[in-house]
This record gives structure tokens, C-alpha cells and sequence, in this order.
């Protein structure tokens, strides 16, 4: 049977799914739509590490029964993907975390529907990645002074206009799958910010209407 823990704020309730865990480990199914962390622009939007903190802090029951103290973040996922988060429940284990996540080896594995359909199969993109001077939030390609980012493509099924792509980043910057896939020529579906038109019903069944209501 599944494990929840519940997380609300105002005007807003998340149920999160327990995947793993053990005596170092916690393991979460992220939400879509739900930030991970704060918000450097907006603080005090609603984020699952704040709420999380806040809930040790008061003695929730979920946090209570596991006696944690502790709960950091290995890892973020953008607002829009859902997945797994995974969180260490110690100082050590967060630092032995952080060293596999930095070790530039393929450890995360994301799923992401993309336009078109890629020369090959399997591909790489090194393209360094910076925030853009102008735009707040946004990711772009600055060869110039970036960080250095690397993520390894495969092909897992091609659809007519469309490809069904795994992702798996070297290295953690922000964005880095969706500006990666972008600067490739294939931005993922319906992500706005980056170029990912949405995919509408009307695309793909011809004559397609809206039913009254």
C-alpha cells in the first residue's frame, strides 16, 4: 500500500507519493506544477522543500513518526515535471549524494516528448548554459560565460511530428534538458517558455469540435 504525506497552503493541497525509502533515503513523486525549492524571484510561492521544513518543524504526523530532524534535497525538478525527488535524511548522506549526482555520470533519467524527429538516435549536447541578462527565469546557450553542460539523448519511439526522448543530464544546471533540446532543434511539447508549442486533440483528429460543455 502507498504512503502519502499531505502538504497544504493557502488556497492549495498536495497528496505526495512515498516511492522509496530507508534510514538514509526518502524518495518522492513530485507533483507537476509544484516547485521544488524557493523561488529566487517570488520567496513566497508555494514550494515542496518549505512545506516539508515547515512540517518537521510543527511535528506533522508523517514527519513525527519517522523522528527526522533532518531533510534536504539532492536535487531540484523544474515547476512543470513531475518525478522523483529524492531526499537524504542526513548531513553525510546528503554529501554522499552530492557527490554522485557531480560525478558527471548518467545517475537521473527524464522522459520528455519533443517536435520532429532527431538525425540520430543517440546524441549529445555539450552547450554551456547561463541566465539571460534580460529575462528573468530564463536559460540560454553562452558559450562565452556559461557553465559547462552536458546531456546525453536516445530515441525511445518515434510518432508522425513527434519523438518520445530520454533524457539523462551530466550535469544539473537550470533548464538544461529544455535549452538543450531546444538548441537541438526540438523543444518539448508545450513547453511554452522554450519554444514547445502545445499539442492540441484539433492536430491530430481531423474535424475534431468541442462538445456543448
Amino acid at each position: 500500500m502507498s504512503d502519502f504525506i499531505k502538504l497544504s497552503a493557502p488556497s492549495a493541497f498536495w497528496e505526495i507519493e512515498i516511492i522509496y525509502e530507508d534510514e538514509y533515503l526518502l524518495a518522492l513523486n513530485k507533483p507537476a506544477q509544484f516547485l521544488t525549492s524557493p523561488d529566487r524571484y517570488d520567496p513566497e510561492r508555494p514550494n515542496l522543500m518549505k512545506l516539508l521544513h515547515r512540517d518537521i518543524e510543527r511535528g506533522a504526523p508523517w514527519a513525527k513518526k519517522r523522528n527526522l530532524s533532518y531533510l534536504m534535497n539532492a536535487h531540484r525538478l523544474d515547476f512543470e515535471t513531475t518525478g522523483v525527488i529524492l531526499l537524504a535524511k542526513s548531513r553525510p548522506a546528503l554529501v554522499e549524494l552530492a557527490n554522485v549526482f557531480g560525478s558527471e555520470k548518467p545517475v537521473k533519467t527524464y522522459v520528455a516528448l519533443v517536435r520532429g524527429r532527431p538525425a540520430n538516435d543517440r546524441f549529445e549536447v555539450k552547450a554551456a548554459l547561463g541566465m539571460h541578462p534580460n529575462r528573468p527565469g530564463y536559460v540560454r546557450v553562452d558559450e562565452k560565460n556559461g557553465k559547462r553542460s552536458r546531456t546525453l539523448f536516445s530515441v525511445r519511439e518515434h510518432f508522425p511530428g513527434f519523438t518520445l526522448m530520454e533524457c539523462q543530464p551530466l550535469t544539473g544546471r537550470t533548464h538544461q534538458i529544455r535549452v538543450h533540446l531546444k538548441h537541438a532543434g526540438h523543444p518539448i511539447v508545450g513547453d511554452a517558455t522554450y519554444g514547445g508549442r502545445e499539442l492540441l486533440l484539433s492536430s491530430l483528429k481531423p474535424n475534431y469540435r468541442l462538445k456543448p460543455g
